[in-house]
């Protein structure tokens, strides 16, 4: 008889708005680990566009689409990353890369994280082709500004984008 450990990882952001990016890359990651907790940041220091019920009600909706074998949780956090991955038996944290200058930002964090959770690996996964540029903020100016997102995010997100921006944003 074996035993297997089943490995949560955590992969955060604020997912503002969820894009085909984080989708490439929530797929990915629940086809590697048993549990896949995606943490949507609610008390977060950026401005976002849509409410934390918005951008929860987004990522389970991109969630149930993409990775139908039940194994991503949408769970809105607060506070330290830390807490929530060591609540949740986080065993690994997903952050994606895009550019060298993600990298060096994501490194830092990686180190101080090591330093809160010497516990829990952070992994780093860098997009598909077709998504290495997309990025949330890119994504809400372009739409704020009239231009066309569809080939960023899903059909979902991307009507609320669109009635958001029609509303004055």
């Amino acid at each position: 008889m074996t035993s297997r450990t089943t490995i949560t990882a955590v992969y955060p952001g604020t997912f503002d708005p969820i894009t085909l990016g984080h989708e490439d890359l929530m797929r990915r990651a629940a086809g590697m680990f048993e549990r896949l907790v995606l943490a949507v940041a609610v008390g977060h220091h950026k401005k976002t566009m849509f409410s934390p019920e918005e951008r929860l009600a987004m990522a389970q909706e991109v969630a149930a689409q993409c990775c139908p074998q039940g194994n991503v949780e949408v769970i809105a956090f607060e506070g330290l990353l830390r807490d929530f991955v060591r609540t949740h038996q986080g065993r690994v944290v997903v952050r994606g890369l895009r550019t060298g200058g993600d990298f060096e930002y994501e490194f830092q964090m990686a180190g101080m994280n090591r330093k809160l959770m010497p516990e829990v690996e952070t992994i780093f996964l860098t997009p598909g082709e077709h998504h290495q540029y997309t990025s949330s903020t890119f994504v809400r100016e372009i739409a704020t500004l009239g231009g066309e997102v569809s080939e960023f995010v899903s059909p979902g997100v991307l009507a609320r984008l669109n009635e958001r921006c029609r509303k004055g944003g």
